[in-house]
């Protein structure tokens, strides 16, 4: 295979990446898509596509993505680590981080995959950057794919952080109550309206029993959430003005 299969030298890759391969084979097989291996063996050569290394590179981008998680957010149930995880490894996010490094135009593609815009397709740029990291990982070990991968997921769960902070009224106002010791919070359905397909639920939110907050919405969630930015707007927690619902 040569690098005049595709516009740019493999050289600019890595360095774009920070990281030149000892073997050049493995970077060349995490950019070789299925399209192009079929299509290379109906002229009877064999040319290993990256689907093996996306299998190896999504164990490799769990752990470190799972090891960084477990040690940055040491108070956080399971079951918020997993939302983090999943959010920061989702093929969205990923698709994101082959953008950056303008992946798809490394690509070895087949002609039909080329011309149906391969390149910039979501699923095909996620699927590399999985074999982007196990190449890496498979050349140069544990730290130096944790050493390539980190920036991106770093990045990406701080931003999932900050946006879970605007949206989730609920967490901020019961850290803002658990500042005070013995402080009982609790959400109460006053009503409810609307047939079946189309209801509006009615809450509000009780600090001791004295109402702090009021909201609706077509759900229970959303109801709540409303009364509970209310209630960090009462408190001086939230800025009426400059949050936006």
């Amino acid at each position: 295979m040569s690098n005049n299969s595709f516009p740019y030298p493999l050289s600019a890759l890595e360095e774009k990446i920070g990281y030149t391969f000892r073997d050049k084979g493995y970077l060349r097989t995490a950019l070789t898509h299925s399209s192009y291996s079929n299509e290379m063996r109906t002229k009877n050569v064999d040319i290993e596509c990256n689907e093996r290394m996306e299998f190896l590179g999504d164990s490799v981008l769990s752990i470190i993505t799972s090891q960084y998680i477990f040690g940055k957010f040491k108070d956080l149930p399971e079951g918020e680590l997993t939302k983090i995880r999943s959010n920061a490894v989702c093929e969205g996010a990923l698709h994101e981080f082959s953008t950056e490094l303008s992946l798809g135009d490394y690509m070895f593609l087949g002609h039909g995959e080329e011309r149906n815009g391969g390149r910039s397709h979501k699923a095909i740029l996620a699927d590399a950057f999985e074999a982007l990291l196990a190449a890496i990982y498979l050349d140069g070990g544990f730290l130096k794919a944790e050493k390539f991968l980190l920036p991106y997921i770093t990045v990406k769960i701080d931003k999932l952080i900050k946006q879970g902070r605007r949206e989730d009224y609920k967490s901020l106002l019961q850290q803002f109550v658990q500042k005070s010791q013995g402080e009982i919070l609790e959400y109460v359905l006053v009503g409810e309206e609307g047939p079946a397909h189309e209801k509006c639920f009615f809450f509000e939110v009780r600090l001791n029993n004295t109402t702090i907050g009021k909201g609706s919405g077509s759900t229970k969630r959303e109801a709540e959430q409303r009364a509970a930015r209310e209630a960090l707007i009462l408190f001086g927690e939230l800025s009426e003005q400059k949050d936006n619902e």
